[in-house]
């Protein structure tokens, strides 16, 4: 069993919902997604919020949902992309929680949110470079952020779950080993 908290970061795409739902299942916690959070509370889609409000207005409100995530025992959370941008977001995630940044190439993240409509820092008139933009400026804030750092590769949810289950069972095992995942070279998609 994997004891409190696992927070899960990283870019849009990066299969943090997903995997999120599988490692609950996998070791008996409950299973939170901070921006699903965000639309249950608010009644509304998140690309309505920035609409609205702006991505400061949306940034508010995912930090005081984050606030109160973090403070729950035993969950799965999948943060926002864009959680580790505030300061007091990372604080919280490192003092409450085991935090697994799923780090996915580029291609991989363009290739799973290209055609998606949901994802409101996308809609501009070049959309890959602005994911390039936010992966050069969030990159740096995951690692900081992490207590393990998963590349997620090529290999399916399943497998990945998988691999991050066993892994994070070795880190509470033995705490002080460097924690950095490389992807198992099954070839298997998502």
């Amino acid at each position: 069993m994997i004891p409190g908290n696992i927070f899960l970061v990283g870019l849009m795409g990066a299969g943090k919902t997903s995997v999120g739902r599988l490692l609950a299942k996998r070791f008996d916690k409950t299973f939170y997604d901070c921006d699903h959070e965000i639309e249950r509370r608010t009644g509304v889609k998140i690309p309505v919020i920035f609409d609205i409000e702006g991505e400061a207005g949306f940034r508010a409100r995912e930090s005081a949902v984050l606030r109160e995530l973090t403070l729950l025992h035993d969950t799965v959370l999948a943060t926002g992309g864009g959680a580790v941008v505030r300061e007091e977001n990372r604080r919280a995630l490192k003092e409450n929680g085991t935090v697994v940044y799923l780090r996915a190439s580029l291609d991989d993240l363009w290739q799973r949110t290209r055609h998606d409509r949901n994802r409101p820092l996308l809609q501009t008139a070049d959309p890959r470079a602005k994911l390039e933009q936010l992966f050069r400026q969030r990159d740096p804030l995951y690692h900081e952020v992490a207590t393990l750092v998963v590349d997620t590769g090529s290999q399916s949810l399943r497998s990945l779950a998988h691999q991050l289950e066993q892994r994070l069972s070795e880190h509470f095992r033995s705490p002080a080993r460097p924690a950095r995942i490389a992807p198992e070279p099954d070839g298997l998609q998502h």
